[in-house]
């Protein structure tokens, strides 16, 4: 029996009671790549140190670049910390990075979600602002939270439609949506500021920010949004077509390794 395609989902750092180190996956992206993208998701560790690139890419046919709770740290893009933008994901930082290079020369499909778009801008050498909404005209483009400041509890709220994002005409997403315009969600504070050498900007949201991607060349799939397009894609349409894609991206590539090379006679 052929087996589904495999999806490696990187993994983010996080501390229980604040001493015991695990790597986590929001639910919602395993369950977008195997209910929807008909995939295995399979987690691996944002750590150098743990998970090896070249053995990684040996096992899956493609990657999920997941939102996290962590910034990329600013001095990838030539700008100075700062305390107030903390946490850091460093060591996710070092493997992401590299990773999408990879992925993006070899042709292996690659998504990016949230921080994985704002990773794959800065991977081929574009920037960040640490803070979005701090930029004059710009809206605020982080979950909503209740008066008292605490994050509002009901989900539904959290990740509802926010704003609209104006695609490319002739676009990938405008052909892969059959728009020129889609309304998503917004929970992030950090966001491109001036776009990588090959990112191709693709959708942009009402205040100007940054909100679709392809790496321009890339052999294969190579899309990046800043939306959370993993929340809903069993319902969502606009969601549901960026992973029913990431699928066929994935059972593509799988069939290609596959196949057998053919060997020339001698002599």
């Amino acid at each position: 029996m052929r087996r589904r395609a495999v999806v490696g989902v990187i993994g983010n750092a996080h501390l229980v009671d604040n001493r015991f180190a695990v790597q986590h996956v929001g639910e919602r992206n395993l369950r977008a790549v195997s209910e929807v993208a008909n995939a295995l998701p399979l987690m691996f560790a944002a750590c150098s140190e743990i998970t090896d690139i070249e053995e990684l890419l040996d096992i899956v046919d493609g990657i999920l670049l997941t939102g996290g709770r962590a910034n990329v740290h600013p001095t990838h893009f030539n700008t100075e910390p700062n305390p107030k933008h903390e946490p850091y994901d460093e060591a996710r930082d070092g493997l992401a990075l590299q990773l999408v290079r990879t992925c993006v020369d070899r042709g292996i499909p690659l998504l990016g979600i949230c921080r994985g778009l704002q990773e794959m801008n800065v991977a081929f050498g574009g920037s960040l602002h640490p803070e979005i909404r701090e930029i004059p005209g710009r809206m605020n483009h982080r979950m909503p939270r209740l008066e008292n400041g605490e994050i509002h509890p009901d989900a539904t709220v959290v990740f509802a439609d926010r704003h609209d994002v104006q695609l490319k005409p002739d676009g990938v997403f405008s052909k892969l949506f059959g728009h020129d315009v889609v309304r998503v969600n917004s929970l992030h504070g950090q966001g491109i500021l001036e776009p990588g050498s090959r990112v191709v900007i693709e959708g942009i949201a009402e205040d100007g920010t940054i909100e679709a991607i392809r790496i321009e060349g890339a052999p294969g799939f190579a899309l990046g949004v800043q939306w959370h397009a993993e929340y809903d894609p069993q319902k969502n349409p606009i969601n549901r077509a960026i992973f029913l894609a990431f699928g066929d991206a994935l059972r593509a590539y799988q069939a290609g390794r596959n196949q057998p090379v053919s060997l020339r006679k001698s002599g």
